[in-house]
C-alpha cells in the first residue's frame, strides 16, 4: 500500500533541480530516422529501453510527467539508441487527453476520484506524486504537450490507450502534432491491431506475439511486418521465437518490468546483456538506468 504523506504540499527543491535536468537536450535522433525505420529489427543493434510508465520508479520523479520523461531520456538515450518512453493516455470529462495510468487519481496525485469525473481544468489544482507517495511540484500533463515535447527532445514513444480512450482521438492527435515518426500504438489484441491499421496504415503498432498462432491471426488480418513491433511476454521466449520474428525484420520487445527486473536486482543487472543477446531488441523495464549501464557496457 502506498504511504501518503504532505498531501497538500510539493518538494521546493525539486523545482530547482527540474530547472536542470527537465530541460530537453538537443535531439539525439538521426536525420530521417523514423518510427517505421526505428522500431525495426536490424542485426548487431544495441538494445534499446523502453522506459514503463515513463520512468515512475525514480525517486522523485512521478510516472507519466514530461519531467520524468526529460530526465531519464538524457541518463539513457544515445544517438544510436534513444529513449523510448512507454506512457499512458486517458480521458477528462471535458475529453482532454492526458497522461495517467490509473482510473482514479488517488495513487499518483495530491488529487482523489476518477479521472473521467473530472475537467482538465480541475485536475490542475493537484499535484503528481512519485511512487513513495512524495508529492511533487509536477502536474498531469496532456499528450498534446508531451507529443511536442518529445519532437525536441530526440525520443520515442510507444502509447498505452486507455478504456475510456478510442484510437481515433489518439491517431488525430499524433498526427495534428506530426508525431507518427516517433510513437508506436500499443494494442493488446488482434482485433484492435486490425482496426488500428485499418485507421492509420502509417502508423506502427505495439502488437503481442508470443508465439507463431499470434502472429498468423495478425496477418490474417491484414497487419504488414513492416508496421508491427512484437511484444513477447513478460518472461523469455524460446529463441526460436525470436530467429522467426527477426527473419520477418520484426523487433522484439521484451517486458522485464515486474518478475524479470527483479530476476535481475537479485541475482545480477548482467542478465539485461544475457537477454538482449539471446534476442530482446528492447527491454521494457521500471529499472532503465540499471538496464543501461547493462546493456551499455
Amino acid at each position: 500500500m502506498t504511504v501518503r504523506i504532505m498531501k497538500n504540499t510539493f518538494l521546493l527543491p525539486l523545482l530547482a533541480v527540474s530547472l536542470v535536468t527537465c530541460t530537453p537536450k538537443a535531439s539525439l535522433r538521426a536525420p530521417g530516422n523514423g518510427a517505421n525505420e526505428f522500431f525495426k529489427y536490424k542485426p548487431g543493434q544495441t538494445a534499446r529501453i523502453s522506459v514503463h510508465r515513463g520512468g515512475g520508479d525514480l525517486k522523485g520523479y512521478p510516472e507519466n510527467c514530461i519531467e520524468s520523461f526529460a530526465y531519464v531520456a538524457r541518463q539513457i538515450g544515445t544517438r544510436e539508441a534513444p529513449a523510448i518512453i512507454e506512457c499512458d493516455i486517458d480521458l477528462t470529462r471535458d475529453s482532454v487527453l492526458v497522461m495517467m495510468h490509473d482510473a482514479t487519481l488517488d495513487r499518483t496525485t495530491t488529487g482523489t476520484g476518477k479521472l473521467i469525473e473530472q475537467t482538465y481544468a480541475q485536475i490542475q489544482q493537484y499535484r503528481l506524486e512519485d511512487n513513495l507517495g512524495t508529492p511533487t511540484p509536477y502536474k498531469i500533463p496532456k499528450l498534446e504537450e508531451v507529443l511536442r515535447w518529445g519532437r525536441k527532445a530526440g525520443v520515442y514513444f510507444t502509447l498505452d490507450v486507455k478504456r475510456n480512450v478510442s484510437f481515433d482521438k489518439v491517431v488525430n492527435m499524433v498526427r495534428q502534432t506530426g508525431t507518427g515518426h516517433i510513437a508506436a500504438i500499443i494494442t493488446y489484441n488482434a482485433a484492435d491491431a486490425a482496426r488500428l491499421h485499418k485507421m492509420a496504415p502509417e502508423l506502427m503498432i505495439s502488437v503481442t506475439i508470443r508465439n507463431q498462432a499470434e502472429y498468423d491471426r495478425l496477418r490474417e488480418l491484414g497487419i504488414p511486418d513492416n508496421r508491427m513491433v512484437a511484444f513477447v511476454g513478460v518472461r523469455e521466449p524460446d529463441k526460436a521465437l525470436y530467429e522467426f520474428l527477426h527473419a520477418k525484420g520484426i523487433a522484439c520487445i521484451l517486458g522485464t518490468l515486474g518478475n524479470l527486473d527483479k530476476q535481475a536486482a537479485t541475482k545480477g543487472d548482467g542478465l539485461y546483456k544475457e537477454w538482449a543477446q539471446n534476442g530482446a531488441d528492447i527491454m521494457s523495464t521500471d529499472r532503465p538506468l540499471e538496464v543501461f549501464r547493462a546493456v551499455a557496457r
